[in-house]
């Protein structure tokens, strides 16, 4: 019980990365506010399902308002919440741009500007952003979403510093996933993933629950020297 009597927040957690990281969190003693802009397809004594566009900082806030106001606190963060729209940088129009950066990349701002400086308040927090190899490395057809996750990467870095400025253990770290096996990657044609395999040093890709299982890690005091970290879960892939 490693999360026991623990608030956390986990943005995107209706499907994939961001369903095994609240399930996960649960299972360890957290409550957990699943934050999604659909109905979770899933239930768990510890989780309750919001529905949240986290690019809209209204929004935000009062979500913010009604998770303090309810549970008290917010000891852990997780975001999670993102979208793709990939296309060749000749050809991504303006809208794509901006949806895929004001989700996210400013939608990772949008909860951190209220949460962090409340864990500052609290005595401490871990705070996990969600990356990706491709913020790490880039990718061709995906300028705008390496763009945000790279982003991801700066601000988790630089909230890092600003939150535990005044000595107080507000831990803000990254993990960057490479390819794993979530919902959307089993449309992919099998050869594709054959492909994707054989770029790892360890021949295969990534599932969901190692994902959660590196979360819990940050999330918990067994990671409580660890800060302004990005944790490459890849495989291998860019070894």
């Amino acid at each position: 019980m490693r999360l026991e009597n623990k608030i956390a927040v986990v943005t995107g957690g209706a499907a994939g990365l961001g369903k095994a990281m609240a399930l996960r969190f649960a299972e360890e003693g957290a409550m957990v506010i699943a934050a999604d802009m659909k109905e979770l397809d899933y239930a768990h004594d510890n989780v309750e399902g919001k529905i949240l566009n986290v690019a809209d900082p209204e929004a935000c806030k009062t979500f913010f308002d009604e998770v303090v106001a309810s549970h008290g606190q917010i000891d852990i963060l997780v975001n999670n919440a993102g979208i793709t729209r990939d296309a060749m940088t000749r050809k991504l129009s303006d809208e794509d741009w901006d949806m895929v950066l004001d989700v996210n990349l400013k939608g990772v701002f949008n909860l951190t500007r209220l949460v962090g400086p409340q864990m500052e308040q609290i005595g401490g927090g871990s705070i996990i952003n969600i990356s990706s190899v491709v913020g790490e490395f880039g990718n061709i057809g995906q300028a705008n979403y390496s763009a945000s996750k790279a982003g991801v990467i700066g601000l988790s870095k630089t909230w890092a510093k600003e939150f535990a400025r005044k000595g107080v253990p507000v831990r803000v770290n990254a993990i960057a996933p490479g390819y794993i096996m979530t919902d959307i990657l089993k449309t992919v044609p099998q050869d594709l993933l054959d492909k994707f395999a054989s770029m790892t040093m360890l021949g295969r890709l990534g599932e969901p629950k190692e994902i959660a299982d590196s979360a819990l890690f940050l999330a918990s005091d067994e990671s409580s020297y660890i800060t302004g970290h990005v944790l490459s879960v890849n495989g291998g892939m860019r070894l």
